[in-house]
């Protein structure tokens, strides 16, 4: 009889994020193929799971999945896992289940956790309709082109995306003409430092031009026809900064006063106050009203 192969999804954060079912499959695997071993095995340690460990990542997919389809028809049970969250969701494992499947192996897949839908139910926008769109290209090229349908679709989209690249990412969407669609980016989802910054495309990407982010991500974008309201903290924020520059404070000054009484991100509060004075209109200019929180 051939054995069976088991997607099996893992915390993305929180090691309690995990099914009764997922361990019961992980105890019972002849192996467990992980995109990182070390990472996983933290898991199988604070479980108390012992079972064979080995790598199955993007480099070495082709190769590995004639040798674990063989395992499979041998009768083996496999579990596969990715680094946190669901196998083949922007990770690994699509060609050992095309193998599987095309060799007649029972392939399982387990629900269970993910970042995909925790961060569109905190973004506070629409669910209807959304695309999934995985990482953004890398290629100046592919990623203008693959921004531009994503936003003709009028969905939601949902991207992950890198810290180092968020702010870029930001900034094309805002050149294509999305600068005024609600947006959030949520980070270290089920995390300590999780954190959820709402606002419009352009108001996150001066925020995070300012500051790069830490840790795993997720950037949510809306279709532009339900905008988020404006947090009065944040708007109240931005008026203080007006009137204390009116009055020839300084602006790290008078940024650092706002921020402090309203509390807001002083990063990003500066980041929204200073556009204004580089487009030259002086530092009782008005930027964009609509501004980010600094969590969820």
């Amino acid at each position: 009889m051939p054995g069976r192969l088991v997607l099996c999804p893992t915390p993305i954060g929180n090691l309690a994020d995990i099914t009764l079912r997922a361990l019961e499959e992980l105890r019972a695997a002849d192996r467990v193929l992980a995109e990182d071993t070390r990472r996983t095995a933290i898991l199988l340690r604070h479980y108390d799971i012992r079972c064979p460990l080995e790598s199955y990542h993007d480099h070495n997919e082709d190769a590995r999945a004639i040798e674990v389809v063989a395992r499979l028809q041998r009768g083996e049970r496999i579990a596969l896992v990715s680094d946190a969250g669901s196998p083949m969701l922007a990770d690994p494992g699509f060609r050992l289940v095309r193998a599987a499947v095309v060799a007649e192996i029972p392939v399982t897949a387990l629900p269970g956790p993910s970042a995909l839908l925790p961060a569109l139910m905190v973004a506070a926008l629409p669910m209807h309709h959304f695309a999934f769109l995985g990482f953004p290209p890398r290629a100046p090229t592919a990623r203008r082109a693959a921004f531009r349908e994503a936003l003709r679709t009028g969905w939601t989209t949902v991207w992950y995306e890198s810290p180092r690249r968020l702010a870029s990412t930001l900034r094309e969407l805002e050149e294509l003409g999305a600068g005024e669609r609600p947006a959030a980016v949520v980070r270290e989802l089920s995390k300590v430092h999780e954190e959820v910054v709402r606002g419009t495309v352009a108001s996150l990407a001066a925020r995070f031009a300012a500051v790069e982010p830490r840790g795993e991500l997720v950037l949510v974008v809306g279709d532009g026809a339900d905008a988020l309201p404006v947090p009065a903290g944040w708007q109240s924020a931005l008026e203080a900064v007006r009137e204390a520059r009116g009055r020839g404070l300084q602006l790290p000054q008078a940024v650092a006063q706002a921020a402090a009484r309203f509390g807001q991100d002083r990063r990003a509060l500066y980041a929204a106050a200073i556009e204004p004075e580089r487009d030259g209109r002086g530092p009782g200019a008005r930027p964009d009203d609509a501004g980010p929180t600094p969590s969820g």
